[in-house]
C-alpha cells in the first residue's frame, strides 16, 4: 500500500486529537489510516466510533446482505436471466461505511457499483431487481441498462456509464443546496480511473473555489477496468490531488468499515458546517471483474487477487465483532440464511413480470404527448398487433 498523505494535505476535519495523531502515525507505517488492524483488532480503543453493539451488528448485516445480493446477481447474469451486472464484492466496507455516515437529507451520486449504498438508504431489493430485469415495475421503465438505477425518495441519483460525469452533477446539487439554505450534503462516488477525466478537475475545482458542501469519495480499487492505477497518474496518491483544489485529502483503508465511517462522518460534518469539500481516497479492491463483460484474468495476477482476498472486509469486521461477543457462528448462519431467503423471495416475485408497456417508449418526454409521438405510438402498436 502507498503512504498516507494526511500530514501533507492537512486534515481540516477537526479530528479528535488522539485520532489525529494516530492517523498521522500511519504515514510512517506506509498504510492508509485505519481503526482496525487487518486481523480485526482495534488500533486503539479510543479510535473506535461511538456506535452501539446494535449499530455495529447492523453494519455487518448490511455488508453480509450486500455480498449475498452481489453473488446472486452475478449468477443471474451468468445464467442469462439478466443482461449485465457490475459486481461489488470486496468493496462492501466503503459502501456501508459511507452510507452509515449519511443523513436522510443528503444526496448520493453513484458511479455504478454502489448497490450497497442504495440498499442501505432504503431502496427496496425487489425494486433493484426490477431494474436489473427491466420489467414493468422498473422505475426507469427499462430505459437504462442494468445497474443504472436511481430513486428520488432515497435521494439517490441515476447512475450513468460515462466515467466521472456524476462529479460535476454532485457539485451542482451542493451549490443548489447552499442557495436554498438547506443542510444537505452531496456525496459522490467514483473510481480511480475517474481522476483522469476533465469532469474530476472541473468538479473539484469549482467545489474548492466555492467552498461547497460536497464530499468526494474515490474508491481506489487499483484498476480502471484493465488499466492499473500506476498508469492513471504520476501522483504518489490520489488523495494528494486535493491540494491543487484547496481542500483536505484523506487516505483511508477502504476495507476497514469503521475507519471509512469515521472519516466520512467527519467530512460530512465539516461540509454541513460550511467548511467546504473533502476528497477521500478509500484504498480497496474489487475481488471480481469490473463488470460481467470483463475478464480480469487477462490483466490481473492471481497472486494479487489472493493477497486481497486475505483482506476481505467482511472477515475483518466479523473478527472484531466476534472478539467482543457481538457476533457468533450461530448469528452468521442465521444471518446468511435470512438474506438468502430474502433474495430468493424477491427474485420469485419480480422475475415473472412482463416488460414495460409499449407506450412507455413515448411517455415522459413531454407533459402532454404531441401528435407526432402519438402517431408513432399508434403505428408501432398496430405493427405489434399484426
Amino acid at each position: 500500500m502507498e503512504p498516507n498523505v494526511l500530514a501533507r494535505t492537512g486534515s481540516g476535519l477537526n479530528l479528535p486529537s488522539l485520532l489525529e495523531s494516530s492517523l498521522r502515525r500511519t504515514e510512517t507505517d506506509g498504510a492508509p489510516c485505519a481503526v482496525l488492524t487487518e486481523t480485526g483488532e482495534p488500533v486503539s480503543e479510543e479510535l473506535l466510533p461511538d456506535l452501539t453493539p446494535d449499530a455495529l451488528r447492523t453494519l455487518y448485516r448490511a455488508m453480509l446482505r450486500l455480498r449475498a445480493v452481489d453473488q446472486r446477481c452475478l449468477a443471474l447474469q451468468r445464467q442469462g436471466r439478466i443482461g449485465f451486472y457490475v459486481p461489488s464484492s470486496g468493496e462492501e466496507a466503503v459502501m456501508i461505511g459511507t452510507a452509515h455516515a449519511l443523513q436522510p437529507e443528503d444526496w448520493v451520486f453513484p458511479a455504478y457499483r454502489e448497490i450497497g449504498v442504495a440498499l442501505y438508504r432504503g431502496y427496496p431489493l425487489p425494486d433493484l431487481l426490477c431494474q436489473l430485469f427491466g420489467n414493468e415495475r422498473d422505475y426507469l421503465k427499462g430505459r437504462q441498462m442494468p445497474n443504472h438505477f436511481g430513486s428520488p425518495r432515497c435521494r439517490f441519483a441515476v447512475a450513468s456509464s460515462p466515467v466521472g460525469t456524476q462529479i460535476p452533477q454532485a457539485v451542482g446539487a451542493a451549490w443548489a443546496s447552499r442557495l436554498r439554505g438547506e443542510r444537505s450534503v452531496s456525496l459522490v462516488y467514483f473510481g480511480d480511473g475517474a481522476t483522469s477525466t476533465g469532469d474530476f478537475h472541473a468538479g473539484l475545482n469549482l467545489a474548492g473555489v466555492m467552498g461547497l458542501p460536497v464530499v468526494f469519495a474515490c474508491k481506489n480499487n487499483g484498476w480502471a477496468i484493465s488499466l492499473p492505477r500506476e498508469r492513471q497518474t504520476a501522483s504518489e496518491t490520489l488523495a494528494q490531488k486535493a491540494i491543487a483544489y484547496g481542500m483536505p485529502g484523506v487516505r483511508v483503508d477502504g476495507n476497514d468499515v469503521l475507519a471509512v465511517y469515521q472519516i466520512t462522518r467527519l467530512a460530512l460534518e465539516r461540509a454541513r458546517a460550511g467548511h467546504g469539500p473533502t476528497l477521500i481516497e478509500a484504498v480497496t479492491y474489487r475481488l471480481g471483474p469490473h463488470s460481467t463483460a470483463d475478464d480480469p484474468t487477462r490483466y490481473r495476477d492471481a497472486g494479487e487477487v489472493e493477497t486481497w482476498q486475505q483482506r476481505d472486509p467482511l472477515v475483518r469486521f466479523r473478527r472484531f465483532l466476534a472478539a467482543r461477543g457481538y457476533w457468533s457462528d450461530a448469528d452468521e448462519e442465521s444471518g446468511r440464511a435470512e438474506v438468502e431467503a430474502e433474495i430468493a423471495a424477491a427474485i420469485r416475485e419480480v422475475e415473472p413480470l412482463p416488460p414495460p408497456p409499449l407506450e412507455t417508449l413515448f411517455t415522459d418526454v413531454y407533459a402532454e404527448m404531441p401528435w407526432h409521438l402519438r402517431e408513432q405510438w399508434e403505428e408501432l402498436r398496430a405493427v405489434r398487433q399484426d
